[in-house]
C-alpha cells in the first residue's frame, strides 16, 4: 500500500536549510537559527546545558511553571541560580530585574519566559533586554507561546537563545522546534566544558557539523513531516501577514477578556492588567466556591473540540484557560468557550 505521508522523497539538506532560513525571517534576525527536530523542550534545555555550568550565576524569572524548570536545570548544571518570582496574575518588571543586579552584580545569565501561556501572562523583553545589555549577561527567552501572538525580536531585543516552537500562535506541528543563537551565546558554548557534544542536547554538534559546514549534511535523518509541516505553517503565515496573525491573536484576547465580563457570573481575568496578559491565551479565575476543573469538564461535556483547560497543578481549582492561539484565533471561537463556560455556570 501507498500513502501520501509515508511515500515522500527524503527531506534534502537545501529543503532543511531553507526552512531554517524561513523561520530566521520570522524572527527578523541575523544570528544563527538551528532548527532542533523534537519538541521545544529540547532546545530549552539544550541552550541552557550549553551555556550554563558552575562558573555561572543566574538570574532565573519565574513567572510560571516553565520559569521553575528552567531554575531546576540551572542548578543541575552547577550554575548559582537566584529566582525572582513573581505572582502568576502579573508580569515582571524591568525595574524588579535591574534591582537583583544591583543585588547581585555577578549575574551572567538571564533566563525569561515571554509568554507564560500556562498563567496567561507576558512579559516586557524589550525593556527587561536593555537592562541585560548593560550589565553584559546572556540573555535566555522561552517564546514558545508567544512567537507568532505578539512581537519576537531578539536581535532588537539583545535576546542571546531565543527557543520557538510552532504548536500554539503559530498553529503548526509540535514535533519541531527551533532556536537563534547569537554569537556571544556560541562563544559561551565553546568555552564551557560543560557543553554536551556528541548529544541529542547539543548545539555546538549542529553548528560545527552543520551551520559552519555550509549546511550540506545534515547530523542524522530529520523528522521529515514535521519539517515539511513547519515549512507549510511558515508559509501560511507570510501568506496571511504576521502583523494580521498577531492581531488576530490580540483581538482574541481582548474579547475574551470582554466576554468574561460580560458573563456577569462571577468569571473575571486572571491577570489583572490587560497590558499584562499574553494575546496567546486568556487565563480566567472563576468565582469563589467553583471548581474551575469540574466548570470546564462540563463545557467539554457540551463540545469536547473547544479550546478550553483547567489551570495546571494547584491552580486547577480555580484557573480557566482559553486557548485561543493559532486557528483558535477566531471570534468565533471566542464565542463558543464563552458561551459553553455560561451554560456550564447555569447548570450548577
Amino acid at each position: 500500500m501507498t500513502h501520501p505521508f509515508l511515500d515522500l522523497a527524503p527531506l534534502s539538506a537545501a529543503h532543511f536549510a531553507s526552512i531554517e532560513d524561513r523561520v530566521a525571517r520570522l524572527l527578523s534576525t541575523e544570528q544563527d537559527v538551528v532548527i532542533t527536530q523534537g519538541e521545544a523542550l529540547l532546545p530549552l534545555e539544550g541552550a541552557i546545558r550549553g551555556t550554563a555550568g558552575p562558573g555561572t550565576t543566574a538570574l532565573n524569572v519565574i513567572t510560571g511553571p516553565y520559569g521553575q524548570t528552567f531554575g531546576d536545570w540551572l542548578r543541575d548544571c552547577g550554575a548559582t541560580v537566584h529566582d525572582l518570582a513573581v505572582p502568576f496574575h502579573t508580569a515582571v518588571t524591568a525595574a524588579q530585574i535591574r534591582e537583583a543586579f544591583a543585588e547581585h552584580p555577578e549575574i551572567d545569565f538571564v533566563s525569561l519566559v515571554h509568554a507564560e501561556a500556562a498563567t496567561g501572562n507576558t512579559n516586557p523583553v524589550a525593556e527587561i533586554g536593555e537592562v541585560v545589555r548593560e550589565h553584559g549577561a546572556l540573555f535566555y527567552l522561552d517564546a514558545v507561546a508567544s512567537i507568532g501572538a505578539e512581537p519576537v525580536l531578539p536581535d532588537a531585543w539583545g535576546v542571546d537563545l531565543c527557543v520557538i516552537g510552532a504548536q500554539k500562535a503559530m498553529g503548526g506541528p509540535a514535533g519541531v522546534s527551533a532556536v537563534s543563537v547569537s554569537e556571544r551565546a556560541w562563544a559561551r558554548m565553546s568555552a564551557n566544558p560543560h557543553a554536551p557534544r556528541r548529544s541529542y542536547l547539543s548545539l555546538l554538534d549542529w553548528k560545527e557539523r552543520w551551520t559552519d559546514a555550509g549546511r550540506t549534511t545534515l547530523l542524522h535523518a530529520p523528522a521529515q513531516l514535521e519539517m515539511l509541516a513547519l515549512d507549510a505553517c511558515v508559509r501560511r503565515i507570510e501568506e496571511e501577514g504576521l502583523d494580521t496573525v498577531m492581531s488576530r491573536h490580540a483581538a482574541a484576547a481582548a474579547a475574551t477578556r470582554a466576554g468574561a465580563l460580560a458573563l456577569g457570573a462571577g468569571i473575571e481575568p486572571y491577570v489583572h492588567e490587560a497590558s499584562e496578559a499574553a494575546p496567546v491565551a486568556t487565563t480566567l479565575r472563576t468565582p469563589a466556591g467553583v471548581n474551575a476543573a469540574e466548570l470546564v469538564a462540563r463545557a467539554l461535556a457540551a463540545d469536547p473540540a473547544l479550546p478550553l483547560a483547567a489551570g495546571g497543578g494547584a491552580l486547577a481549582k480555580e484557573m480557566i484557560r482559553v486557548n485561543h492561539y493559532g486557528p483558535a484565533a477566531t471570534p468565533d471561537s471566542v464565542r463558543a468557550c464563552l458561551s459553553a463556560l455560561g451554560a456550564a455556570l447555569a447548570e450548577r
